[in-house]
């Protein structure tokens, strides 16, 4: 990071600005909002600054620049069409140790002016480090497009119910103004009328304030616990509920492949808890997940249950709700991206085809183990896809099973390893191929297996990796 980030206060500083055209205008503009005293040094202004002159908005010397001008300045920008003046304000600047901008000179700035989304009092800057400043304006309008009209109003109200707030302790009141203004409670606050806004946010930190004082007293404050669906892995594939959800969390309680760059989108003082299963303990592992769940509720956490995946497709997460409802806890279910339409998209397979399936079934490859088999036949085969998870170690019980219920050997099959993630690999063949597919996979990558006509697309629909290459087949 070349440039530091930061936010100047200018209310009544002196400002230097060498230069009267349509250049400087763009900045004395920005400067006079800011509340900045602008002193202007040029021969001839443009329309527009000679109104502000006028007006008696900024200080115009109408000369040639001599050097004592950016006496007492505590900003200089050098804005005229005269590239050896500017060159000679910023030596002048330097010398002085006065912060200074050379417009549209990136080798003559002390500082750097970003590309700026307003919703007073909320102001979002925006910087490419001056590499490529109309990159930074297209990011300014992706933003813009984000933020609601009336973000502003709502800064203006928390900011007036601050010191209210403040009989609230530190935690409680971070809790209170996560819940307020996170996404969907903006996009409220913002269809009210002004004048409303802040009235709204009244009430509900009275109740808030009302609930501490009652635990105060002794009633046990309640927490509560967000199930999310982590998706395959990739930061870019969370909800935007999830995100919130995770910008919220006190606690985190995550799975194992949970990798590091979504955990990073999480609060930076949240407490992450590893409660990832390894083999031969799972049962035990998941009624420790439960306790913990529960302790950390009813300690008036919020509580985030971190799931590869989605909750509910083979996440035990109808077990972590039935626990967390038979001790009365709150809760709430963000779905994620699950396995087989992540792996499978990535992998160009569509799990259902007009010509090819018409169906499409997900089931885990520990099924076999409890003694029940599924109706093999009925969930694979010509019209139909079958998804199947953890089935990578089962991979030789799954093939003879599968040939034993009369599918055919030839049925195409596609494995996908680490799905959706940088490391993919896509393995190609058929069924009579399923344990020369498992081991080809890399050890410990989580693998998907997609079984039936729609799996052969992949080999010519593949578009992950940056360019589309040959199917890595098995012999």
């Amino acid at each position: 990071m070349q440039y530091f980030p930061v936010f100047m206060d200018l209310r009544g500083e002196t400002v230097a600005v060498i230069g009267g055209g349509a250049v400087a205008e763009r900045k004395i503009r920005l400067l006079l909002k800011a509340g900045a005293r602008v002193r202007l040094v040029a021969r001839e202004l443009n329309d527009t600054v000679t109104t502000w002159s006028n007006d008696g908005q900024v200080h115009w010397a109408a000369r040639d620049y001599t050097g004592g001008e950016l006496d007492g300045a505590r900003l200089v920008f050098a804005a005229s069409d005269d590239d050896a003046l500017n060159r000679r304000v910023h030596a002048d600047a330097e010398a002085r140790r006065i912060p200074v901008n050379v417009v549209d000179d990136r080798e003559h700035c002390r500082f750097i002016t970003p590309a700026i989304v307003d919703r007073d009092p909320v102001t979002v800057a925006i910087s490419s480090g001056g590499q490529s400043p109309v990159l930074a304006r297209r990011v300014r309008s992706w933003i813009e497009r984000l933020l609601p009209a009336g973000l502003g109003a709502v800064a203006r109200a928390a900011g007036n119910l601050r010191t209210k707030a403040a009989r609230l302790p530190l935690e409680q009141r971070r809790q209170f103004w996560d819940r307020m203004l996170n996404r969907q409670g903006v996009d409220a606050l913002t269809r009210l009328p002004e004048d409303e806004i802040e009235s709204r946010l009244g009430h509900e930190l009275a109740a808030e304030v009302a609930l501490e004082t009652a635990h105060n007293a002794g009633a046990p404050r309640p927490g509560r616990v967000i199930l999310v669906g982590a998706g395959p892995g990739r930061a870019d594939l969370l909800t935007i509920r999830a995100q919130q959800a995770l910008g919220q969390a006190d606690v985190i309680l995550h799975d194992r492949l949970v990798p590091a760059d979504i955990l990073e989108v999480a609060r930076r003082d949240a407490e992450f808890i590893d409660v990832g299963k390894r083999s031969g303990n799972h049962h035990e592992t998941q009624a420790g997940i439960h306790d913990l769940m529960v302790e950390h509720a009813r300690r008036g956490r919020v509580v985030v249950r971190l799931k590869g995946g989605d909750p509910f497709v083979f996440g035990r997460g109808g077990e972590e709700l039935e626990h967390l409802r038979a001790h009365d806890i709150e809760y709430e279910v963000v779905p994620g991206v699950t396995a087989a339409t992540a792996c499978a998209a990535f992998a160009g397979i569509p799990l259902t085809h007009r010509d090819h399936s018409q169906a499409l079934t997900l089931i885990t490859g520990h099924t076999q183990l409890d003694g029940k088999d599924p109706a093999w036949a009925e969930l694979a085969g010509e019209g139909r896809t079958l998804a199947i998870y953890m089935g990578v170690k089962q991979a030789p019980v799954l093939r003879d099973k599968l040939l034993k219920a009369g599918l055919a050997p030839d049925l195409p099959v596609a494995l996908v390893a680490d799905g959706a993630r940088d490391t993919q690999q896509v393995f190609h063949g058929s069924i009579r191929h399923l344990p020369a597919l498992a081991a080809r996979a890399p050890s410990g990558a989580p693998g998907l297996f997609i079984i039936g006509r729609v799996a052969r697309l992949g080999e010519t629909l593949a578009w992950f990796g940056g360019q589309v290459r040959e199917s890595q087949r098995a012999a």
